[in-house]
């Protein structure tokens, strides 16, 4: 493969530029710059201004808001292959969170102007983000019914999956193996809980054979997970 296509596939592998054509990939390659931050770095806050966005290649960020009692909801851990920003740079708002590393972690950073220049430029790029954006706006909705509808074991159970799905995609093997880089901690935050409640709703996924852990390993039975997700679909 050259280094033109290699270019191209790399950049297309983010779900924001994966229907964009070969000719503007590069160009999106050509107005990214390279970054790269210590764990614990906070890297925007809540308020500031959305001058960029990150197309992140490796490590971890949090993104959190703080409470009026001071306490922090975590809301999303991205990793590598995941975007964060995008919704700024493009609305033109201050950022609604603040992001933080948890790990070292390099990333790609892209210039608001510069990419509202090529997207304007390339009518077609605007409908590829339209539907990455329309996307996410069905993940978020989705999370927040998880949280308001269904019970604790419930939704980790679901974390479960959709972590399964961002390696899988829709079509689950019988069995897969998930090594989380996010604590117990970490998930109680995204599922709106607290950690001995968590860490009681995966002893009884154990119990009921739904996951076995073999340290950070945690191997998943897919079907007995969909069955505790949302056992009305039986």
């Amino acid at each position: 493969m050259s280094e033109v296509n290699k270019s191209a596939a790399f950049w297309r592998s983010f779900p924001i530029f994966e229907d964009f054509d070969k000719e503007t990939l590069l160009a999106v390659a050509g107005i990214a710059t390279w970054r790269k931050w210590p764990a614990g770095t906070v890297i925007f806050q809540r308020g500031d201004d959305g001058n960029e966005m990150l197309v992140v290649v490796s490590g971890r960020i949090k993104l959190s808001v703080l409470t009026r009692q001071g306490k922090e909801l975590a809301l999303r851990h991205l990793e590598a292959g995941q975007i964060l920003g995008e919704m700024a740079i493009l609305d033109g708002a201050p950022r609604s969170a603040d992001a933080t590393t948890t790990a070292a972690t390099e990333a790609y950073a892209i210039g608001k102007r510069a990419f509202l220049d090529l997207i304007t430029a390339r009518p077609g790029t605007a409908e590829a983000v339209i539907r990455y954006l329309c996307a996410r706006l069905r993940e978020t909705t989705e999370q927040m019914e998880t949280i308001a509808l269904y019970d604790l074991d419930q939704r980790v159970a679901r974390f479960f999956l959709a972590a399964l799905r961002q390696i899988h995609g829709e079509d689950l093997p019988e069995s897969a193996n998930l090594q989380l880089a996010l604590s117990q901690t970490d998930i109680a935050g995204i599922l709106g809980a607290s950690r001995p409640k968590v860490n009681r709703a995966i002893l009884s996924l154990e119990e009921s054979g739904a996951i076995t852990r073999s340290g950070a390993v945690i191997a998943c039975h897919v079907a007995r997970l969909k069955r505790l997700a949302d056992p009305d679909e039986e």
